[in-house]
């Protein structure tokens, strides 16, 4: 692959003219293709190919509950004050994780291992280490695993970040959103100022490998003024990772999304102000930028990666591990394998009742064809590498004996000329390369490459920008 500069450009005109709703593409097909039709037994055969090949794992487990909603929030949770429900739902937890585990070769290694939710640190110290310890039972990781977990920062304290440390994870997470007060009255998620700086102490403290914070813009009563002023305390906070997402306003998919002032939120001009000026206040402090929504220290291995050609996409996000099966634990969860995606229930009573009947708790399902995988390719190559080899697609699917890329790809590829005349990609004889431009808009630029887009519904996705 060639070496690309790390760089983005931000065209207001173009980005106006391209804000149109899109999936992001964790993964292709995207997860609206999922069917309750869903045969499970793809699912086990998906798991022998895997132990055949001895195929790394990675694995994503899902705490759901919240003790307050946050109105902003997409996230799958359960609001809840009763501490107490955690209890049984960490024991369903441990059958799913011995039940999908006797199914796994042993010999088959984790590399990936991340707790989200909702609020994984709704769970008290001695439920953690519980849940730890069915993991480290019942599979087996590698000595380099990326151990990573989210937190809320309003819910620990110092005594509970050196816990999660010295317990082996290494890597964390945290949300931020916005510094402003006002906003944060608006969303439903007040956390002072001492507070977060107080959480990152106590993670620099306890030594943990890479932390991640979490910024939303488009958010009620946010400004190009006041956000610049939230990047500038966020940089002061010195994360290794900062993502920056654009807030998606679906009351219609989130009803708890109609509690915040409509009337507040900043229009699509100022957006554009707040995207510009973010991008350039952190590319201005070295970080680099990933991709999506992400930025990260040049020395960090996201970025690395990327330069290498060798940065990957999953359910997760991004991430340096190589390409691996994904299991997931709990309510919602998916698990990604090679040519199957599945996702568990999402009510707590009929995963409970899966679980009881000794079935594994999927709700839906997808068995992926040989062109979904070969798009697959070329969308998470566009959205890594910002680059794209014909010559590498055609020799891993054994493209060009009845046809080359440019004969498998012809509709695709005449749809690109008016990406490519806008200047948000660069066409070479052997495959297409990303401009600085074009990069805000990847999404755009991968959904030519997707079939199932035309039978979606716009409202399913957010905008682009």
């Amino acid at each position: 692959m060639k070496q690309l500069s790390q760089t983005v450009e931000f065209d207001a005109a173009l980005l106006n003219q391209y804000n149109l709703p899109l999936p992001r593409y964790t993964s292709y097909p995207p997860a609206t293709e999922l069917s309750p039709d869903f045969d499970p037994h793809f699912f086990d055969r998906a798991i022998d190919l895997g132990n055949h090949k001895k195929t790394p794992l990675s694995l994503y487990c899902h705490i759901p509950f919240c003790e307050t909603p946050c109105y902003f929030c997409g996230c799958n949770t359960i609001i809840t004050q009763r501490r107490e429900v955690a209890e049984p739902y960490l024991g369903y937890l441990a059958r799913q994780i011995r039940q999908v585990a006797q199914s796994v070769s042993s010999d088959r290694q984790v590399h990936q291992l991340h707790w989200g939710g909702g609020t994984p640190n709704y769970l008290d110290l001695q439920q953690v280490e519980f849940l730890w310890n069915r993991f480290h039972r019942y599979f087996r990781f590698d000595a380099t695993a990326e151990l990573s977990i989210e937190i809320n920062p309003r819910y620990v304290d110092r005594h509970y970040i050196h816990s999660l440390r010295q317990l082996g994870f290494n890597r964390i997470s945290f949300g931020i959103q916005d510094f402003n007060p006002e906003v944060q009255v608006a969303i439903n998620r007040v956390q002072p100022e001492a507070m977060l700086f107080d959480v990152m102490d106590w993670i620099r403290e306890a030594g943990f490998e890479s932390v991640n914070v979490d910024l939303i813009y488009g958010l009620p009563f946010q400004t190009s003024a006041t956000f610049q002023q939230t990047v500038e305390k966020t940089l002061a906070l010195n994360p290794d990772r900062i993502a920056v997402f654009n807030f998606a306003y679906i009351p219609w998919l989130k009803p708890v999304q109609k509690r915040m002032p409509e009337s507040a939120l900043p229009s699509t001009v100022e957006k554009f102000k707040i995207l510009q000026n973010t991008i350039a206040q952190l590319t201005q402090s070295n970080y680099v930028f990933i991709g999506m929504d992400h930025f990260a220290k040049p020395n960090d291995e996201l970025a690395i990666a990327q330069q290498a050609g060798q940065l990957h996409r999953n359910f997760q996000g991004y991430t340096t591990k190589p390409e691996s099966d994904l299991l997931g634990f709990g309510i919602t969860s998916i698990s990604m394998l090679q040519d199957v995606y599945i996702q568990n229930h999402k009510r707590l009573r009929d995963f409970y009742t899966a679980i009881d009947a000794s079935e594994l708790p999927i709700e839906k399902g997808v068995l992926l064809s040989q062109d979904d995988l070969i798009r697959r390719t070329v969308i998470m190559e566009l959205m890594c590498q910002f680059q794209l080899s014909a010559a590498d697609l055609e020799a891993k699917y054994h493209l060009g004996f009845d046809q080359d890329f440019n004969d498998y790809f012809a509709d695709e590829l005449s749809r690109l000329d008016a990406l490519e005349a806008d200047g948000l990609l660069k066409r070479w004889s052997d495959g297409i390369e990303i401009t600085p431009v074009g990069r805000l808009l990847i999404r755009n630029i991968a959904a030519v490459f997707d079939t199932y887009l035309g039978d979606r519904k716009a409202q399913t996705f957010s905008k682009s920008i």
